[in-house]
């Protein structure tokens, strides 16, 4: 007898179960329609007569090219369902770049949202294989017959291509089995969050569907029964948060620094007693972490709890919120503990696309600031060569699509080598210093990892886009900054920054460019990482000319 992959099965029984109940949501032009657990399953069924309709074979690849939605939720699990290959494209990527890995991966079929999607594809691929319109897979196809593959945990059942900081896109080749550990765990962690709650856990969902993180946690979502309400304008993220009210949502670094910096700039803009006991407490809450608590610093945090904290919560994130989950990139001390000021938790996750997302948790009753938490039950992670963090466990990939010496490279005695540099202390808590390749290498022989650099900076620097720290070979440091910032007011960042540095990690020269690094631009990857050697080789007149400068003075 035929059966689904188990966990899709498994997704399956839960939405049987959830059949009158809202499980997935989404806000569009300011309206929220919905999808039941029934409703979702017959947008699956109708979706998976039109694939199977052109008899397509089990381990297939197909490409799902579409922003997030309801739709591209069933037609991921239709095409999953029929034993197929899943090749996720981020509707933002420029077509060079999405042609050139579908070009990769040989999809049989493409799966676009809406037709500017398809045309961006034909006009530059005249060769591409047949492309289907959302409209079209989910109209269905009567009397086709639904013969269920046969397939086990051992089937592949993604291929995801990484973010390519180095310029190069690897297809990581996804296992069900993978996933079906991973969502073991996402799923217990959840429950811990949530066990004191009753009822439907109501979450907001903002990133890409396409990556890893953002997959493996839409489908815990639908295993739990949870309410999932998609934003479909990041424009109006901060409007759709609030109208949600969400238990709990998935974020990266960079919105988390940005509604901390939208406070502190409404503060000052209202000013009078807000502004006041906010800004007193604030500096209580930064002695008292410091150990160097004075005199009155009781009673201004009292004061804030009572009369500025709930309504800066309420009106950022709403009334409901158990805690912000937070990854992709570690998460500034600074930003963490001030989410913690204002009674949010914030826990941190640490991962790759290799290890199906997810490599620790934090611990919902033991965060520790400035770490992601230990590493999740069932796999190993232990410090290599150079501090590099190295695991193993049933989450690591197979393989690179058709990369064989890429692959060896990586997995190693058994060993996937994340090219991440960490430590870990005693209580089995992990923190992530930095990429092992982003590694600045000063003309004087001293190794350094410009991220937390860069995060002290950025934080002194609020009006900044980014902040990228540059010298490799050279005498000293130097910072690339971003945005609408004056000379001054960057010198006086790097001042604070630099105290108490050793004298190899201050940053002695900047250069400011007013436009932010981009996707479209090439100079970050499609989930916000900073292309180094593009950033590099884009503004090498730049970087040459502030080094001759100096040397000059």
């Amino acid at each position: 007898m035929s059966t689904l992959i188990p966990f899709i099965g498994d997704i399956f029984a839960q939405l049987r179960a959830a059949a009158d109940v809202r499980v997935l949501a989404e806000i569009r032009d300011g309206q929220i329609t919905g999808a039941t657990g029934s409703e979702l399953l017959e947008m699956v069924r109708k979706a998976r007569t039109f694939i199977a309709s052109k008899r397509l074979k089990p381990g297939d690849r197909c490409g799902l090219l579409a922003a997030n939605s309801i739709r591209w939720v069933a037609i991921d699990l239709a095409l999953t369902a029929e034993g197929l290959i899943v090749v996720p494209l981020y509707s933002r990527q420029a077509p060079g770049e999405l042609i050139g890995m579908m070009k990769d991966c040989a999809p049989a079929m493409i799966c676009c949202g809406d037709a500017a999607l398809r045309d961006a594809i034909t006009q530059n691929w005249t060769d591409a294989a047949p492309q289907f319109l959302f409209d079209e897979i989910l109209a269905g196809v009567e009397g086709v017959q639904l013969e269920r593959p046969q397939a086990g945990n051992q089937s592949t059942v993604r291929i995801i291509y990484t973010s390519g900081t180095s310029g190069e896109a690897k297809g990581v080749v996804i296992s069900a089995d993978n996933v079906t550990f991973m969502l073991e765990r996402t799923a217990e962690r959840l429950g811990k969050l949530m066990a004191s709650s009753t009822g439907q856990d109501r979450i907001f969902h903002y990133l890409p569907f396409t990556f890893a993180a953002s997959w493996i946690a839409l489908l815990t979502f639908l295993k739990r029964r949870s309410l999932v309400t998609i934003n479909t304008d990041l424009t109006r993220i901060a409007n759709d948060m609030r109208t949600v009210g969400p238990d709990y949502f998935l974020n990266v670094p960079q919105l988390l620094e940005r509604m901390r910096r939208a406070v502190d700039e409404q503060l000052w803009q209202t000013g009078g007693f807000p502004l006041t006991v906010y800004s007193r407490a604030k500096g209580a809450w930064s002695r008292k972490q410091d150990g160097k608590p004075e005199s009155g610093d009781a009673v201004w945090l009292w004061l804030a709890s009572k009369l500025v904290f709930p309504a800066i919560r309420k009106k950022m994130i709403g009334k409901n919120l158990k805690a912000l989950i937070c990854g992709s990139a570690p998460l500034s001390t600074e930003t963490q503990l001030w989410f913690m000021m204002l009674g949010i938790r914030v826990l941190q996750v640490y991962g790759l696309t290799e290890t199906t997302a997810i490599c620790t948790m934090d611990d919902p009753n033991r965060v520790e600031v400035g770490r992601v938490g230990p590493a999740i039950l069932g796999m190993e992670m232990k410090l290599a060569e150079n501090d590099e963090i190295v695991v193993r466990g049933p989450n690591v990939f197979r393989e690179y699509w058709n990369r064989p010496e890429q692959t060896a490279e990586a997995l190693r005695d058994g060993w996937f080598h994340t090219g991440d540099q960490g430590e870990v202390n005693a209580a089995g808590n992990w923190r992530i210093a930095g990429r092992i390749k982003n590694l600045i290498v000063l003309g004087s022989g001293h190794k350094l990892s410009p991220e937390p650099i860069e995060d002290a900076i950025t934080t002194r620097l609020p009006a900044s886009s980014q902040v990228v720290i540059i010298g490799n070979g050279r005498g000293y440091l130097s910072a690339i900054i971003t945005g609408d910032v004056l000379p001054e007011t960057a010198q006086a960042a790097l001042d604070s920054a630099n105290a108490g540095l050793p004298h190899y990690k201050q940053v002695r020269g900047f250069v400011i460019r007013e436009q932010a690094f981009s996707i479209e631009g090439g100079t970050l990857t499609v989930n916000g990482k900073l292309k180094r050697d593009a950033i590099a080789a884009q503004m090498k007149n730049q970087i040459d000319e502030l080094y001759a400068v100096r040397a000059a003075v």
